[in-house]
């Protein structure tokens, strides 16, 4: 096997591996504070399309994180950087929260529900059948059809959630048309983070605590990747992946002493 360059960026996913339903996990405080000091390009990922880089870094300051705004990338960002890429100044029918409509305003996208360019799903917790309804008529006039992430359910306090990957199915089964996905596992989120941070994915690391978003993204874009057992994978559910992360560790305060 080639020996991999040491790690001089890093990525690391934020639910499950930095805090777990609003309270920090032991030793992310420690993780990000190193990733400061040491002047490491890095960034903080999460699929969730739903809050703002500003809301995210507002969000973790709260529970002692303090992580820049400047070192957030969501999938509504890197949903907006794509589309923006595709059809430049574009329209979009948009059904999500402020994190998406957002991100599509700053690249100059305008938000109409009239002969769009895009539908674009993201999460939001009021899903409605009219808005549901009319995206499904889009696309079947031709509307191209983007969703920000694939995942089924997402978590609450209450139990699990219904998220964007569920809802998409919806729409494809009414439509036919299957929805491009822009966040993990696609390495196209991985690699617009990345580029975004001027870095290389031979000498990055991600951290994650999913087996098929997190570790799958990495891989298939080529870099380092860690799995910890403080999130959705558990270290009975490892063996049963078709592919393997570089390292299994324990949680984020194990890699402290890596950065």
């Amino acid at each position: 096997m080639t020996e991999r360059k040491p790690i001089e960026s890093w990525l690391t996913d934020m639910d499950g591996v930095l805090m777990h339903e609003g309270v920090p996990i032991p030793g992310a405080d420690t993780f990000i504070t190193k990733l400061r000091d040491s002047g490491k390009p890095f960034l903080v990922l999460t699929n969730n399309s739903i809050y703002t880089a500003r809301d995210l870094h507002a969000r973790l300051k709260r529970i002692g994180l303090d992580v820049p705004i400047e070192n957030i990338w969501t999938s509504a960002l890197a949903t907006a950087k794509f589309v923006s890429s595709q059809h430049p100044e574009g329209t979009a029918y948009v059904i999500g929260e402020a994190g998406l409509t957002t991100a599509l305003h700053e690249t100059g996208y305008i938000l109409t529900d009239s002969d769009p360019d895009f539908v674009i799903l993201g999460e939001t917790r009021t899903y409605s059948f009219e808005a549901l309804t009319k995206a499904i008529r889009l696309i079947k006039d031709g509307a191209r059809f983007i969703a920000t992430n694939p995942d089924h359910t997402g978590p609450s306090a209450e139990g699990v959630l219904p998220a964007t990957g569920s809802v998409a199915a919806l729409i494809t089964k009414a439509t036919g048309k299957e929805p491009y996905f822009v966040g993990k596992p696609n390495p196209l989120m991985m690699r617009t983070a990345l580029n975004t941070i001027g870095a290389h994915s031979e000498s990055s690391a991600m951290i994650g605590d999913r087996m098929d978003t997190d570790v799958l993204a990495g891989l298939e874009a080529g870099m380092t990747t860690y799995l910890v057992l403080t999130g959705l994978t558990s270290a009975s559910e490892v063996d049963r992946f078709p592919y393997r992360a570089t390292e299994v560790v324990e949680s984020i305060a194990d890699l402290v002493d890596r950065v």
